[in-house]
């Protein structure tokens, strides 16, 4: 609404300017140049009036002004549950999108899909922080078929996906809450985990124990 108000000033300081200060006139005009530019068709500006008046009236042939579409999309974001099981819910499907979401969600099903909620998501958001960081490549694909990093890439591949399955449709809306960072997991910063049952030894800072894995920064 103010983008309105600001718009209808501005047509309204622009009738002003033109009608206070015409171009010069060219004393060399002819009176038949005169005739002639004094015919010259004039554009219609809209009335200042009429634009507040369609504000006013909400007229839904108005366009809407740029700072209410932003508003609009925060509350459609807004409007998302904030629990991790509702977000599953509300992300449930069996379409990852694009070959780097599928990735993502590959990354899930093969390592968590028989682990509660929070350690799938956990998971996810090692394959996310791996690939903003610059230790490791720069995707999604390129994160989880680096070698000897995930024990489920066989010959440089993933195995195959039962993509009518429910632990499928889950791990893709995992994929989506972390690509879309709708929610962080409870080891927010972690780059590496390891399942329970094995020990590597690793010289790296535990920072916490989810699902069946444990991660580290």
């Amino acid at each position: 609404m103010r983008t309105l108000r600001r718009t209808a000033l501005l047509v309204l300081a622009t009738i002003s300017a033109t009608a206070v200060a015409p171009a010069e006139m060219n004393p060399s005009i002819d009176a038949q140049n005169m005739l002639t530019a004094s015919a010259s068709p004039t554009v219609a500006m809209p009335a200042v009036d009429e634009l507040l008046k369609a504000e006013a009236t909400g007229d839904p042939l108005a366009p809407l002004p740029l700072e209410e579409e932003a508003i609009e999309e925060e509350e459609e974001e807004e409007a998302l549950p904030e629990d991790l099981h509702s977000l599953v819910s509300h992300f449930w499907g069996d379409n990852p999108r694009d070959r780097e979401m599928e990735c993502l969600a590959g990354a899930v099903y093969f390592e968590t899909r028989g682990e509660p909620l929070e350690g799938q998501l956990a998971v996810a958001q090692v394959v996310a922080n791996r690939a903003e960081s610059s230790r490791f490549p720069d995707s999604y694909c390129d994160v989880v078929y680096q070698r000897h990093q995930f024990s489920f890439v066989r010959g440089g591949k993933m195995p195959p996906i039962k993509r009518g399955s429910k632990a499928w449709k889950r791990a893709v809306a995992i994929a989506r809450i972390v690509d879309g960072d709708h929610l962080d997991s409870s080891v927010p910063d972690a780059l590496f985990f390891h399942a329970r049952y094995v020990n590597p030894r690793w010289r790296l800072t535990r920072i916490g124990n989810v699902g069946n894995h444990i991660f580290y920064r």
